[in-house]
């Protein structure tokens, strides 16, 4: 498994992108986001996904050049039209212009439709956190391919459906939940795959309905669970509450398009802490809630609680030192694609 910086894999990213019709600032967006996912240990959003982002691209289905614009807005809303653009470029934007809105009005909302697959959630709440401010978001792939089935069922009706939720602190890393309501993302199957690895009992149902530990499975008809095990109506429910306000609320409909392209659906919620209590006091607070946490007595086989973000932070200040590992197979095919478009790829470390 090639073992590579992550300044190489960014310049790789960004000449592929340039090289397949991005602007300069669209391909450093895109593949910032994807290798600070590498970076954060969640492979399944880095660069696993460019050679679909090409393809995309190949189909019509991404836009490379195109930007965002606004439908309608107030003063403390946005409702955005991302015109088939890179996620990464439209939800970035989108972000940014509801922390200034949050800003002056204390709470600010948006909603995104039209934009292509946008990678990690975390990415963007956590541009908020930075800043000071708590960010909610929500994301659904509309009527595009469906991956996991309702509790209870064993055909796929709903996406992965992930929400994150980032606050401000002072502590390492950015204290940030970012999770799919199914059990795992798709992507995360497309890893293990990659690997060759068994996934988790209670992900997966094979074709017929029966618990696997075989993501081929998946790919063979079967389908994802949602979150929760036993009980999953909870990430069921979840689902529902999180499709509806990313995919419907946006007027992106339900249900599955054969026909339709990868349409991330996109609700966001930023408030400044500060129409509550200073801000100071409220961080403070968040770093004793969280030391509190992690000093609770600890149950057999575990070493430490991890506050939400935690790891995700020691990840990245291991793998900037130390390289990002790319699995052979995604190697292979980021190979392929750095051929066709003449572009160099790294030495590994």
């Amino acid at each position: 498994m090639p073992l590579l910086h992550h300044q190489d894999l960014l310049r790789l990213a960004h000449d592929i992108y340039v090289a397949a019709g991005a602007p300069e600032s669209h391909a450093q967006t895109v593949a910032r986001h994807q290798v600070g996912a590498n970076l954060a240990g969640h492979d399944s959003h880095g660069l696993q996904l460019l050679p679909s982002y090409v393809e995309r691209i190949d189909r019509g289905h991404i836009v490379p050049a195109a930007t965002p614009v606004v439908i309608r807005e107030t003063p403390a809303s946005t409702f955005v039209d991302g015109r088939w653009g890179f996620g990464p470029v439209v939800s970035e934007w989108t972000t940014r212009k509801t922390i200034e809105k949050a800003r002056a009005s204390g709470v600010a909302v948006a909603s995104i439709r039209d934009q292509s697959h946008v990678g990690r959630l975390a990415g963007y709440p956590s541009m908020a956190a930075r800043e000071g401010l708590v960010a909610i978001m929500m994301c659904d792939s509309g009527q595009g391919p469906k991956q996991v089935a309702p509790f209870g069922g064993r055909e796929p009706r709903l996406g992965t459906n992930p929400i994150c939720i980032a606050l401000p602190s002072d502590l390492p890393g950015t204290v940030c939940l970012d999770m799919a309501t199914s059990a795992a993302a798709l992507a995360k199957l497309k890893v293990a795959r990659a690997r060759n690895e068994p996934i988790p009992s209670g992900w997966l149902l094979d074709k017929e309905g029966y618990p696997s530990t075989d993501p081929n499975d998946f790919f063979a008809g079967g389908v994802l669970l949602p979150v929760g095990g036993n009980e999953g109506h909870k990430g069921y429910g979840l689902s529902v509450m999180v499709e509806t306000m990313a995919a419907l609320l946006p007027g992106l409909g339900f249900g599955i398009d054969p026909l339709g392209r990868h349409n991330d659906g996109l609700f966001l919620v930023v408030v400044d802490p500060s129409i509550f209590r200073p801000l100071d006091e409220f961080k403070a607070e968040i770093e004793e809630f969280m030391t509190y946490l992690k000093e609770t007595p600890l149950a057999a086989g575990f070493d430490e609680i991890l506050y939400p973000g935690e790891l995700e932070h020691r990840t990245e200040v291991r793998r900037a030192a130390e390289g990002i590992p790319v699995e052979d197979a995604t190697w292979g095919e980021l190979a392929t694609v750095a051929k066709r478009f003449d572009v160099d790829l790294p030495q590994e470390r």
